[in-house]
């Protein structure tokens, strides 16, 4: 994506596409790292002359390299089985209070430290951990960091100092030199390598460190005209929560599931990871990709709650037939499985309402942080079904876009750290268009609703 930052507005243009693809080898499922590298020099080829360079991606997955600088291996996948048991062996030995007064991170099985954990044998040949974005980052200009946004999804991040955990670090045997400086959003990242400027047609161009988890740049872009507001960056995840000033650690908190990941200029994201429109685009393609509006228009003919689902269910995480496991869970929970496509997605957003719905009134409730709107950014504004019910679910306001946030909040940060752009969400606003949704509806049936799903 290229930017063009004019004095009211920005203009974002989509340059080039391609597939990440990842793929299983002898059971186990990586990234195709070198394919998406390839791809961004593609893209950065097409772009032509720029002012400068921002890379953000998922979170929590990492590259080792060796005393070489080479990369030992393809990152591994998060959804790959092989941290499986792994964190409850952990928590067990270190205490779960203990953990998360240091990081404040939510207890979820694919968290970096647990992949550590199960990677002994890489970590005894690594000599540096990159994260996604750091490692690209490196093959493009030598230099070598950690961004915080990234590296505070780690679980071996301090929030509280905001530097690494060191003492965590040597409790769990993981060796704390592989983890390199931190570096914060809007500080340069260096400048692309002679061989890559070549290749790219681009000359001295600087790389700067954005917000470089990819939910970070999008709060960073949610067009907030005040404090009181709630987020929801809707994509393949749902991250639902509030910005804070500071991060909130208590044992009620902890027990709720919440996390605490850096945003920009020191804020705390304090979310909860929803697993989002993935159970959606699983059953997609199980059917064969069938045109999403079509079936979005039946599902809003459907008979309303005929079945719910709690989306956090460990068993919707995998890839695989998830009609299949929809069904299944309706069984367990006693519900009468959904009869065709169009009762399914009526199902998924139903449900995937309901969980913000949850979510949002623990993060209020934990942080006292009071909440007037929601701003849903990322894919999911575009789903008006989606939207509509999360507001009828909440009983809030909903203000639906821009999507392509995470893109436009990597951009102003790189704008911002330029001196070319000062408020990054007053000119989100002025360039973007934005969708009101106004609660409607019996929020007597929602909230029945959301008691038969707790009762799950």
């Amino acid at each position: 994506m290229t930017a063009r930052i004019h004095a009211d507005r920005v203009e974002l243009s989509e340059v080039h596409r391609f597939a990440n693809r990842p793929v299983r080898a002898a059971g186990t499922l990586h990234w195709d790292i070198l394919s998406l590298y390839q791809g961004i020099l593609d893209g950065l080829r097409k772009a032509g002359p720029v002012g400068s360079i921002g890379i953000d991606s998922w979170a929590v997955d990492y590259g080792l390299l060796d005393s070489s600088g080479r990369l030992i291996g393809n990152p591994v996948h998060y959804r790959d089985d092989r941290s499986s048991g792994v964190m409850e062996r952990v928590v067990a030995e270190v205490g779960a209070s203990a953990m998360y007064e240091v990081s404040g991170l939510q207890f979820l099985p694919f968290n970096t430290v647990y992949q550590l954990m199960a990677d002994r044998g890489s970590l005894e040949r690594a000599e540096t951990l990159l994260m996604i974005p750091d490692l690209l980052t490196y093959w493009l200009t030598a230099s070598i960091g950690a961004e915080v946004t990234n590296a505070s999804t780690t679980g071996l991040y301090d929030v509280r100092t905001g530097d690494w955990a060191r003492p965590l670090m040597s409790r769990l045997g993981i060796p704390d030199t592989i983890f390199p400086p931190l570096r914060r959003p809007g500080s340069p990242a260096g400048t692309l390598r002679p061989g890559v400027a070549t290749e790219t047609g681009l000359t001295s161009v600087p790389v700067i460190a954005v917000a470089s988890h990819d939910t970070a740049s999008a709060v960073a872009a949610v067009p907030a005209a005040g404090p009181r507001f709630a987020y929801i960056s809707s994509g393949t995840w749902s991250l639902v929560g509030v910005e804070l000033p500071a991060p909130v650690l208590t044992d009620e908190s902890r027990t709720a599931n919440f996390t605490n990941e850096a945003g920009l200029d020191g804020t705390t994201r304090y979310l909860r990871n929803v697993m989002g429109l993935w159970i959606l685009q699983e059953c997609l393609r199980a059917w064969g990709d069938p045109e999403l509006s079509g079936l979005l228009a039946a599902a809003e003919r459907a008979r309303p709650f005929g079945a719910l689902i709690d989306p956090d269910h460990p068993s919707f995480l995998p890839p695989g037939d998830m009609p299949g496991r929809i069904a299944a869970y309706c069984e367990r929970t006693g519900q009468r499985a959904p009869s065709g496509p169009a009762e399914v997605v009526r199902c998924v957003l139903e449900s995937l309402a309901l969980a913000y719905r949850r979510a949002l009134g623990d993060a209020v409730r934990l942080s006292g942080h009071d909440v007037k709107v929601i701003h849903i950014v990322g894919g999911g504004a575009r789903n008006a079904l989606l939207c509509q019910m999360t507001a009828d679910a909440t009983g809030l306001p909903v203000q639906a876009g821009p999507v392509e946030a995470a893109a436009l909040g990597n951009a102003l940060v790189q704008a911002r750290a330029q001196g070319l752009v000062s408020d990054i969400r007053e000119l989100v606003r002025r360039s973007e268009p934005i969708t009101a949704y106004e609660p409607s509806g019996d929020q007597t049936a929602w909230s029945a609703a959301a008691g038969r799903l707790s009762g799950h």
